[in-house]
């Protein structure tokens, strides 16, 4: 099972579970914990292979990860705690896995909120998937990382982004990326289907100004989605969470409890 913490509100109960995206970890909500605390019961996860969820004996004779198992990973851990049903907090990969459960089992989401939402790949997203697949292997990942984490994430202002990432990244093994790496197979389809399918549960995109990777397809989608809202945050690329922490938990903040009382 997933490395998870959990944190227990006295009173309320409702759930808000963390999923961060490839490379990351649960440590990349440090800025949102406390502030989520004082409202919801709180879940963090550490997705396969990252953080402290090291791999295990099966992992290591399964050479193929789907966006399907790592969800099923997610399901395993709310299913153990008995959370019936989630509010969902993704960042960046993490968006399309909350997304996949919603579309699996929307019953056990009662809203998703996607910040640095990865819901197309442009030109630039699908040529850098291209030199990630043909380098994968010869250069050490973590070039490849740092290489990828600047193009994503370019400006001054996104450095303590940039660097978090890297950081955690450190902690995977090569053999652990490149498996992770070969979900970009399989990732095209799925992006469109989510676009073209409106699911009837709330989302609110939260998304900086200055991800220019991914912020032009979620303006159509959430323009064209019923139960979609789109927040973008100024002078802020694409770890909304990290780079604009107090407007950021604000604004989810405020989102979710409007839910919880309409």
């Amino acid at each position: 099972m997933l490395n998870y913490t959990k944190y227990i509100h006295k009173d309320s109960r409702s759930w808000v579970t963390f999923v961060h995206g490839a490379g990351g970890s649960s440590s990349i909500w440090f800025k949102q914990v406390r502030e989520f605390g004082k409202h919801f019961n709180v879940l963090l996860l550490d997705l396969r292979g990252h953080g402290s969820s090291k791999p295990n004996l099966q992992d290591a004779f399964n050479e193929q990860y789907t966006f399907d198992s790592i969800t099923n990973d997610i399901l395993e851990v709310i299913d153990y705690e008995k959370v019936e049903k989630s509010h969902f907090i993704g960042i960046s990969l993490g968006t399309i896995l909350i997304r996949n459960l919603a579309e699996k089992h929307p019953h056990r989401v009662e809203s998703m909120i996607m910040g640095g939402a990865i819901m197309k790949l442009n030109l630039q997203s699908r040529i850098l998937m291209c030199l990630g697949i043909a380098f994968k292997s010869l250069v050490p990942y973590l070039w490849l990382y740092r290489f990828f984490a600047f193009v994503i994430m370019p400006y001054r202002n996104h450095r303590e982004s940039r660097l978090l990432f890297v950081r955690e990244a450190k902690k995977l093994y090569q053999k652990e990326f490149v498996r992770w790496f070969k979900l970009t197979s399989e990732i095209n389809p799925l992006l469109r289907f989510f676009r073209t399918v409106d699911i009837k549960i709330p989302t609110l995109y939260v998304m900086g100004e200055e991800d220019y990777l991914f912020l032009p397809a979620i303006k159509k989608i959430a323009s064209a989605h019923d139960n979609s809202n789109l927040f973008i945050i100024e002078d802020c690329g694409h770890v909304v969470n990290v780079e604009q922490p107090k407007l950021f938990n604000n604004m989810v903040i405020g989102y979710l409890t409007g839910i919880k009382n309409s």
